[in-house]
């Protein structure tokens, strides 16, 4: 005799869990981390983030490259932006980690994910305009003005401008701007400091985030880079203390050895380069770090 297949059989069937459960999104690309409750995915490289089955409820982070460090000035932060409760559905999707400025003096290079960018930081002023971006530079000689930040014109902002040059002809550089805080001016031969960094975007708190991925310097991510400071072989002083997120020293000014340069940003935090120690020829400043992009999702979503 055939079974009986009534409703009955039914009840009993989920009774036992023999029915299927609803289909979960399989997520592919970058590195995987965890937390007692997230999944994270982080780019620190081009490469593609797949979603299949179903549409992924996510958040994301990301943040451009930095600045490179100037004659003096230093370079602006990567811009850096999160969002939440984001739906991808079915698809591949491009991620691009922009790179930071060369240290023979470049800006920083965008990054981004499903159309959601961040502006390079701009490169740290050469005697001459210190150049807007994500976060601005610093400026350098003669009252030489910072870069402005926030390139993207985005709302909250995606980092600040670069400190102002104090005016003095041997006066150091200013520094970078940073995601939260502008370069400071230089307080005299000494190169000012970047700007910081940050945990913290639009109410966002990303720190837990960087705690489950190891990513950001200082647990913040997009310090400003450290101004070059004014010296003679006599007297070397000091460079400018990057931002707090990944911001290069800058260099010290008279020092002929390899410390007259500027100091890299970190890589993958978007921080900005120092700028090199005046009057050193031949020396570079500081490259701007690389940024990186970080995923998190529901571990109950996959």
């Amino acid at each position: 005799m055939s079974p009986i297949l009534g409703s009955r059989a039914g009840a009993s069937a989920r009774g036992y869990g023999l029915m299927a459960s609803s289909p979960k999104s399989v997520v592919t690309g970058g590195t995987l981390t965890s937390d007692s409750t997230y999944f994270y995915r982080t780019f620190t490289g081009n490469d593609t983030l797949a979603v299949t089955v179903v549409p992924l409820l996510c958040d994301y982070l990301v943040v451009a490259g930095g600045g490179s460090g100037g004659t003096g000035g230093g370079g602006g932060a990567g811009g850096l932006r999160a969002i939440t409760s984001q739906t991808l559905a079915v698809a591949s999707y491009s991620v691009v980690i922009g790179a930071g400025g060369a240290g023979s003096g470049a800006s920083g290079n965008n990054s981004s994910i499903n159309s959601f960018a961040t502006t390079g930081g701009g490169r740290g002023g050469f005697s001459s305009a210190a150049l807007s971006g994500g976060s601005g530079a610093g400026g350098y000689s003669f009252s030489t003005a910072g870069g402005a930040g926030n390139a993207g014109s985005y709302s909250p902002v995606e980092g600040f401008a670069g400190g102002t040059q104090n005016g003095s002809s041997t006066g150091g550089g200013a520094g970078g701007g940073g995601a939260s805080a502008i370069g400071s001016a230089n307080p005299g031969a000494t190169g000012g400091a970047g700007g910081a960094g940050s945990s913290l975007y639009n109410s966002i708190n990303f720190s837990s985030w960087l705690s489950a991925t190891g990513a950001g310097s200082g647990g913040k991510l997009a310090g400003g880079g450290g101004g070059g400071s004014y010296g003679t072989t006599s007297s070397p002083v000091t460079g400018g203390a990057g931002g707090t997120g990944g911001g290069g020293n800058g260099g010290k000014g008279g020092d002929f050895s390899v410390d007259g340069e500027g100091i890299n940003g970190t890589a993958n935090t978007g921080g900005g380069g120092g700028g090199t120690g005046y009057s050193q020829s031949g020396f570079a400043p500081g490259a701007g770090g690389s940024g990186i992009v970080i995923v998190r999702y529901l571990k109950s979503a996959v």
